[in-house]
């Protein structure tokens, strides 16, 4: 083998090793230096601007952990429910999985929003951050993302909700255990709805997308998500919104892929004109975002 060939090949393979890490990180994007939760005091990064009317009563904010087992280690996991846990044998709950970037402080207002989905308090929302995120222990994986997810299902069903009164909820990242608890369905509770957020179409995809070089996705990226194969196995309603012009998820390579794939129920969709891939709900207006989610929970 001439030395010309030995090295392009070792150009190429430091290219993908550093590739597949910046590619993970792409799709971890933690934060783990915050020592707590400052919700309406956060002072950081928000990923909606939210106006000040949507207050929560103090008595309905809710800051737990639970465990989950992570290849045999024991991790806590960090939460918040917004509403009653007394009455979670009888509410309806959103389970809102969040994006890749920062901690739970970064998307309070999100959580702040779905709570006031049909007037504030109807719904419960439950949030929780990933393992590596915020004050969740660990280092952040594809399956102990699920994991974690699974973990929020089990706390739920302790509490006494059941399949009929959860809807999942996923955004960006959020949207592939969204998608496994209606396709595989490896968890204690499978969603009655979900609704899928800017969701990915798969990693093979991010990396078509970023046009790295000719050769497979997994030679640049650990991960195998691919959440327009599992919504072919979803056989619950979908409720799917993306901003037209998001240059982060693109709308026709990611987004509509995954809802085209979903046919063994009904679905319904809003195409956002103007949005990119924070600011869906601002560009639908607010009291639209609210209306349309709860059209489609009560099936209106």
């Amino acid at each position: 083998m001439g030395s010309r060939v030995i090295i392009i090949l070792i150009g190429i393979l430091f290219v993908s090793t550093s590739c597949r890490k910046r590619l993970d990180s792409f799709l971890f994007n933690n934060d783990n230096s915050i020592t707590q939760y400052y919700l309406d005091d956060f002072d950081g990064d928000l990923s909606l601007d939210l106006p000040n009317g949507y207050g929560i009563p103090e008595s309905q904010i809710h800051q737990f952990k639970f465990t989950i087992d992570d290849e045999g280690e024991t991790l806590d996991v960090s939460a918040i429910y917004i509403g009653d846990i007394a009455t979670l044998s009888t509410d309806t709950v959103i389970l809102y999985c969040h994006g890749n970037k920062d901690h739970m402080d970064h998307y309070w207002p999100r959580q702040k929003l779905l709570s006031y989905v049909g007037g504030q308090g109807r719904f419960g929302v439950l949030m929780f951050d990933y393992p590596g995120y915020g004050l969740s222990e660990g280092k952040p994986t594809e399956n102990n993302m699920y994991a974690a997810t699974g973990g929020a299902l089990k706390w739920l069903k302790q509490n006494g909700l059941t399949n009929e009164r959860l809807i999942t909820y996923g955004y960006s990242l959020g949207s592939a255990p969204t998608c496994m608890s209606a396709g595989d369905k490896p968890f204690v509770l499978q969603p009655n709805k979900i609704i899928l957020e800017a969701p990915f179409a798969s990693s093979s995809v991010m990396v078509q997308d970023a046009a790295l070089l000719n050769m497979p996705a997994s030679f640049f990226v650990s991960t195998k998500i691919s959440n327009a194969e599992q919504i072919k196995k979803c056989n619950v309603p979908l409720y799917w919104m993306h901003g037209i012009d998001d240059d982060f998820l693109s709308f026709s390579t990611h987004g509509k892929l995954v809802y085209d794939n979903h046919s063994s129920n009904w679905k319904k969709k809003s195409e956002v004109l103007g949005a990119g891939h924070n600011n869906v709900p601002t560009f639908m207006g607010l009291e639209k975002y609210k209306s349309e989610i709860l059209s489609f929970i009560l099936n209106d």
